[in-house]
């Protein structure tokens, strides 16, 4: 999928169009990895769509116009990761003010089972990254790394440890 822009600008009915067949193009993926990143539907959809503002936002200074969704995948990692820090500070200062430990996490509607939400939420921010884009987002190890910004070496010791634990937590069916 190509969008041409003019590189004038971003205005007027043919750079709205071209705004459009992105959004339709990508922003479906875009949720679906915040929500993979968050765990929270209403979150994912921020997230996603803040991205999608700021990536399509900075479209003239994007060195490949072609590597849109490269792009959007790292502004969105890098939006959940935000958000999973702001929702640590205030789950803590809740905790704090309530007298508890920790707040439970409400359970939102969604694709992924209980158990495995709970894991894969479980998991470092980064491994959590990890797996979801090579085994969710189905992205190579090169393409991972790039997103990341780190070694393809990194990305396969990340990836084998998040599996790792998954299969260490989760149950499994040891027939076939």
């Amino acid at each position: 999928m190509r969008v041409e822009l003019e590189d004038t600008g971003v205005t007027g009915s043919r750079s709205s169009s071209a705004m459009d067949e992105l959004y339709a193009d990508h922003i479906v993926r875009a949720v679906r990895l915040a929500y993979l990143m968050t765990g929270e539907r209403d979150a994912a959809e921020d997230i996603a769509q803040d991205a999608f503002i700021r990536v399509f936002g900075r479209w003239r200074h994007l060195r490949r116009k072609e590597s849109f969704e490269a792009y959007l995948h790292r502004a969105v990692i890098n939006g959940a990761r935000s958000h999973r820090r702001r929702q640590g500070v205030e789950d803590r200062y809740l905790a704090r003010e309530a007298g508890l430990r920790t707040s439970a996490p409400i359970e939102p509607e969604g694709p992924l089972d209980g158990r495995l939400r709970e894991v894969l939420l479980g998991l470092p921010p980064r491994q959590r990254a990890v797996v979801i884009l090579r085994y969710s987002e189905d992205l190579s190890v090169d393409q991972v790394a790039a997103l990341l910004g780190c070694s393809a070496g990194n990305v396969k010791s990340l990836a084998s440890k998040g599996m790792a634990r998954l299969r260490e937590v989760l149950p499994h069916d040891d027939e076939g």
